[in-house]
């Protein structure tokens, strides 16, 4: 019996994703968290084989809960099922020690397959996005640009950015600049926007 734990803020998602995999004979889902940094606790406590965690969570993003599961747990893999299938998460996910990363709309069968394959040590990634990934290379920004769209994301002014981040006002300006010239935006709107389609916001 492979045991799973089961980390989506959306509790009707995990609901489902949880009975459908509990249909199988093999599949036992042994815990559930609708946050991030409730992960590694729930792991420690129930000892899942394999982890499936959604991208994007409160208190913690499904990737840095990947990285702490497996630094705490490393016996337990882990499966990223996610909404936003992007190329940047992907990316970031498999550096951060997943074993696979798929969508949410996949059918359960082949949702339960990739649970095996991965509790198996094998590599499971959604065909499309592993292609995407491999044409889009890697984040254009650096880890400073990347802080700063991040922070213009909730829409506050330079000077708030700058308090945030506690920069100069030009010094954000400065890096406002080079990320949208980077995403090939016309706005720094657009440059947040193509960030996070790109997975590129992502901690």
């Amino acid at each position: 019996m492979i045991k799973l734990l089961l980390a989506d803020d959306q509790a009707l998602v995990r609901g489902a994703m949880a009975a459908l995999l509990d249909m199988e004979n093999d599949l036992k889902v042994v815990a559930e968290v609708g946050r991030g940094d409730e992960v590694v606790a729930a792991a420690l406590a129930h000892e899942p084989d394999v982890a499936l965690l959604d991208v994007e969570m409160p208190g913690l993003d499904g990737i840095a809960a990947c990285r702490a599961l497996r630094a705490a747990r490393p016996g337990c893999r882990v499966l990223m099922v996610t909404t936003f299938g992007r190329a940047g998460y992907l990316r970031q996910a498999m550096a951060a020690g997943a074993g696979g990363f798929i969508v949410k709309d996949t059918p359960a069968r082949q949702l339960a397959d990739a649970v095996r394959r991965v509790h198996d040590g094998l590599r499971v990634v959604d065909p499309a996005l592993a292609a995407q990934s491999l044409a889009q290379g890697d984040s254009p920004l650096t880890d400073r640009e990347t802080q700063v769209l991040r922070a213009a994301r909730d829409g506050g002014t330079v000077a708030d950015i700058a308090r945030e981040l506690h920069l100069s006002d030009g010094t954000v300006r400065n890096h406002l600049s080079s990320a949208i010239g980077k995403t090939g935006a016309r706005t720094r709107a657009e440059a947040v926007r193509l960030a996070v389609e790109n997975g590129w916001l992502l901690t």
